[in-house]
């Protein structure tokens, strides 16, 4: 897909996120926002996946370690067919499949079940060794928030990673410096990420997470990377394309009222009209 295409499409998926957390009343959508151009770009340019088939070996891996943002996966999985659009109207609803955070055993196309912050990156190295030992060639993606940086659990993830040579995993980090309680500096700084990945022996880029040339340019570099597991540090806003959701910490969690989502969608949709000409 060129770059227009590709923002067209992460334009619909963030119209679908908003208007599934409002009818939910209930979700992410700051973290949903941040991280929608680069899961746009993974399942309609980078992924080996094949929406008619969910469970094909061949398939190449994404687990969502911050869970949370589950509602931009969803939006994504609708929209590359995995399932039916109209199923985003059921986000957090009884009787439907597409949980607060994302479910295996029920929901097409997710791989992995997660939402405790620090464990979806050891689910991805897991998978990722699986395939080395087997001599396959699936890769396997995965996408953590930065402030799930400080859990320990990460860097023992990522510490195994690079001593076994998992050059068939990526990991990305949503750096978009706000969590829940506040600045990723104020709360418990990570920083400097990029030396700390380094350390343990990965092949890290940093990138404008909003930049589809960045993000090809990201991915075609991971794949020609051997030896190492590769870390991209994602610069993203969080809330982006909805002028008053961006860069506020309010709105880490917060669904829109009935003003705010019209409001949303206009800028949205207005957004989409410039990309069209």
């Amino acid at each position: 897909m060129e770059n227009s295409e590709l923002a067209l499409m992460s334009n619909k998926i963030r119209q679908d996120i908003i208007k599934s957390i409002h009818k939910a009343g209930s979700g992410h959508p700051g973290g949903s926002l941040s991280i929608t151009d680069i899961l746009t770009y993974l399942y309609f340019e980078e992924m080996l996946i094949n929406p008619f088939n969910p469970n094909d070996l061949l398939r190449d891996r994404f687990v969502l370690s911050k869970g949370h943002a589950a509602p931009a996966l969803y939006s994504v999985l609708a929209n590359r067919g995995y399932f039916k659009p109209g199923e985003l109207q059921n986000l957090r609803k009884l009787g439907g499949f597409l949980q607060g955070h994302p479910e295996m055993k029920h929901t097409p196309g997710v791989d992995m079940s997660t939402g405790s912050l620090g464990q979806g990156i050891s689910a991805a190295v897991g998978m990722a060794l699986s395939f080395k030992l087997d001599n396959k060639e699936n890769r396997v993606y995965t996408i953590l928030g930065d402030g799930e940086l400080e859990e320990g659990q990460v860097w023992e993830a990522t510490m195994f990673a690079g001593n076994n040579h998992l050059d068939n995993l990526v990991i990305i980090v949503d750096n978009n410096n706000l969590q829940i309680d506040g600045t990723i500096q104020d709360v418990n700084s990570p920083y400097p990420i990029e030396e700390k990945f380094k350390s343990f022996r990965c092949n890290v880029i940093e990138i404008d997470g909003h930049c589809f040339t960045s993000i090809r340019n990201a991915f075609k570099q991971a794949r020609q990377n051997k030896g190492v597991p590769t870390v991209v540090i994602a610069n993203t806003v969080k809330g982006k394309g909805v002028s008053f959701m961006e860069d506020q910490l309010s709105w880490h969690g917060t669904a829109p009222n009935d003003q705010q989502l019209s409001l949303a969608i206009q800028e949205l949709q207005e957004e989409a009209l410039l990309w069209q000409k």
